[in-house]
């Protein structure tokens, strides 16, 4: 992320791609989400995914993963450019969240994040609020995972 006043509405930020595997959406699921279709190809075969699928939370920490590194990079190119990085504050919180197809074992997204919109917050002057629409898509460019996102963002005017 820029500072608040350097982000352009419409600028897309490809985070990344993520190939997801058997292994990876089993050991998720014990985790956070053991539903039996994310835990056992043969329970996923019994249900109407017909195999076994990651959760749908596993696409969102992915997606958050992705985000959070291309910040990452960002700011350390930043730093040896010389240049003042700015401070990215929590967010305060998502909403639209849609898982449009299940993702299975062998299954390539690729994460992007479109900036939507912003404003400046009325209680902290020195930060404002970005918003994006962030997807995954599949090699054929078919939307499965999509939310709205907002992001606190250091203004350089405060």
């Amino acid at each position: 992320m820029l500072f608040f006043e350097d982000i352009e509405i419409g600028e897309i930020t490809r985070l990344g791609s993520h190939t997801f595997t058997e292994a990876e959406i089993v050991a998720f699921a014990r985790a956070w989400d053991p539903q039996p279709f994310h835990l056992d190809p043969l329970a996923g075969a019994r249900t109407p995914f017909g195999s076994l699928v990651a959760s749908g939370w596993q696409t969102v920490a992915i997606a958050a993963k992705l985000r959070a590194q291309a910040c990452a990079h960002l700011h350390e190119t930043l730093r040896r450019e010389g240049k003042k990085v700015p401070r990215i504050g929590p967010s305060p919180g998502f909403r639209n969240l849609r898982w449009l197809r299940p993702v299975r074992a062998g299954d390539t997204l690729t994460f992007e994040s479109e900036v939507t919109a912003k404003k400046g917050s009325a209680s902290r002057p020195e930060w404002g609020l970005v918003f994006t629409h962030e997807t995954g898509l599949d090699p054929a460019g078919t939307l499965v995972f999509e939310l709205t996102n907002c992001i606190f963002v250091e203004r350089l005017e405060a």
